[in-house]
């Protein structure tokens, strides 16, 4: 069987086991059904894949370490994490389906398409779940994907490829300890502070942004209250409710004009108030910490050697780093770990031997 079958076989099996995990830590009763059955189908597929092909099901493949490595993530970050992860998967599928359908000039079918409906459907509320769970679901819908984690990494890549370039690049000018040091903990140091500037002044912006909007959103509501009412009747109306019931339940919430703002407030701006509760400095921290992991590896052989000696071990050092990242970003991309490890590998390298040469022409002119 060619490698692309199998890595299709594989797919849905590490879909069907990461559905059966979300299940198991579901406390919504009726979403927790619904990805056990997700659960089932993605199995089936599997094993409908291995029977069209005459495969004994006695073959069918484990969960791959992507998919156990995914588990013990969310363990320590939250099981939500996950649903991020399989929309990718679902997005891919359905890709891979419709492209397959036009080389074979096939018809559609509705099941292209449905499992990446029905995740977002559950994103999005669009199911009977209880009122004291929506919250959680919109918020899911904002930090689908494992944004948190992705933005470490992504933190980190920055770190380490800015000052690896830096530190190459000083060290082709000087080939001295000292200076190559000094300014490898200055990009340290600049780049941190300016991430976590960067990110403070983002969330903070944000959130005076909705915080505004709120305000402007309660003073609609006290001075036109039966003009709120109308909206949120369409609202519930476009979600396909009857007329009649999407008024009388209109009606019923404005009568709590706290209840009224908080559900206006997502469902006419898309703002969830618990996002506004996250702390600007904890962003910012976060952001400063994976900029200067990344960037302090290039810089530790310069604490205790110099010269061609430090470049090498810089070089070794970060090239581990960034083989490491890219193994990482495939959690995310599903791709081959030797494949995204060795590309990010030969950019990160790339990127320095251009700043190494120019060094080495600066430091010979100077000379």
């Amino acid at each position: 069987m060619s490698k692309e079958n199998l890595q299709s076989i594989q797919t849905e099996v590490d879909a069907s086991y990461l559905y059966g995990i979300l299940a198991d830590h579901e406390i919504d009763v009726q979403v927790a059904k619904i990805f056990r059955s997700m659960q089932e189908i993605e199995l089936s597929h599997a094993e409908a894949f291995m029977k069209k092909r005459g495969l004994d099901l006695i073959l069918l493949p484990k969960p791959s370490r992507r998919a156990r490595v995914l588990k013990w993530l969310a363990g320590w970050i939250g099981y939500d994490f996950l649903l991020g992860i399989l929309m990718d998967t679902e997005k891919s599928l359905s890709s891979s389906v419709q492209n397959a359908r036009k080389m074979t000039q096939t018809a559609p079918s509705i099941s292209d398409t449905a499992h990446v409906q029905i995740l977002k459907n559950i994103l999005s509320g669009e199911h009977q779940i209880s009122s004291q769970n929506l919250a959680r679901f919109e918020k899911r819908h904002r930090s689908v994907g494992g944004n948190a984690l992705r933005a470490a990494v992504l933190g980190g890549n920055d770190g380490l490829v800015s000052n690896f370039s830096l530190v190459m690049g000083i060290a082709g000018a000087t080939n001295g300890q000292k200076e190559v040091l000094l300014a490898g903990l200055a990009g340290l140091l600049a780049g941190s502070l300016s991430m976590a500037l960067g990110e403070w002044i983002s969330v903070k912006s944000s959130q005076e942004l909705y915080e505004n909007q709120m305000d402007l959103e309660m003073e609609e509501l006290e001075s036109n209250p039966q003009g709120e009412e109308k909206e949120l009747a369409l609202i519930y109306m476009t979600k396909g409710m009857e007329e009649s019931l999407a008024k009388q339940m209109a009606k019923d919430v404005i009568q709590d004009k706290s209840k009224a703002h908080q559900i206006l407030v997502s469902e006419e701006l898309g703002i969830n108030a618990e996002e506004l509760k996250g702390s600007a400095m904890e962003a910012a921290l976060a952001s400063f910490i994976s900029f200067a992991i990344g960037a302090i590896l290039p810089v530790i052989p310069f604490f205790f050697s110099g010269g061609l000696q430090g470049i090498l071990l810089s070089a070794l050092i970060s090239g581990v780093g960034l083989f490491v990242i890219g193994a990482i970003i495939t959690l995310f991309t599903n791709k081959k770990v030797w494949h995204s490890g060795l590309r990010q590998l030969l950019f990160g390298f790339m990127a320095a031997a251009i700043t190494y040469a120019i060094g080495k022409l600066i430091g010979v002119s100077l000379a």
